[in-house]
């Protein structure tokens, strides 16, 4: 079976391999730590700021049953992309929202994906006719400010295995996220 890989960050690595796991069309979800500036790489020294790096999934999809697109639209629904380095009460750089591709076949769905997200919301521009143009991005002021980095991917570094499918071994943690409700609303 033919399978890609996208790099996805926004908050509580754990939270996200347990949004992805299981999803049609999701091969398997690894956590880890995203472009690292050096190794070896530990949660301590992420979590505390330490070492520069986000804490992300490695999410193994099958193109021919989910796009990028979705891929996107999913992480989007659960991470703030208006928010810089927030995501509920996790602050900093390593909880950003990113999307990280190690195949250039995928940055224009990246950014198309992303320009409909600065634009959503906005009236679309009228030019001097009063036709209608398919560019809303024409004034800077109306577009809203992302906070996702879109970025090749320098480095991933799977986490330790306590933190591969952590809300499975720990149900009983507290989320940001509500997995079940979120489960319940994808169905």
């Amino acid at each position: 079976m033919y399978t890609k890989k996208l790099y996805l960050s926004g908050g509580n690595f754990h939270e996200l391999q347990a949004v992805y796991d299981g999803l049609r069309g999701i091969v398997a979800v690894t956590t880890g730590y995203i472009n690292p500036a050096s190794q070896p790489v530990s949660y301590d020294q992420v979590a505390d700021g330490k070492l520069a790096a986000v804490m992300g999934i490695c999410v193994e999809y099958n193109p021919k049953k989910i796009d990028v697109s979705s891929l996107l639209d999913i992480l989007f629904s659960v991470a703030d992309p208006y928010s810089p380095d927030r995501q509920g009460p996790l602050e900093g750089p390593m909880y950003g929202c990113g999307v990280y591709y190690d195949t250039v076949e995928d940055l224009p769905q990246i950014q198309l994906h992303l320009n409909f997200m600065a634009n959503r919301g906005t009236p679309p521009a009228v030019d001097g006719c009063g036709l209608t143009v398919n560019d809303p991005v024409s004034d800077q002021k109306q577009r809203r400010q992302l906070f996702v980095k879109a970025e090749v991917l320098k480095k991933f570094v799977a986490a330790g295995e306590e933190h591969q499918n952590y809300l499975v071994k720990h149900p009983d943690v507290a989320t940001h996220i509500d997995i079940g409700k979120f489960r319940e609303y994808i169905r």
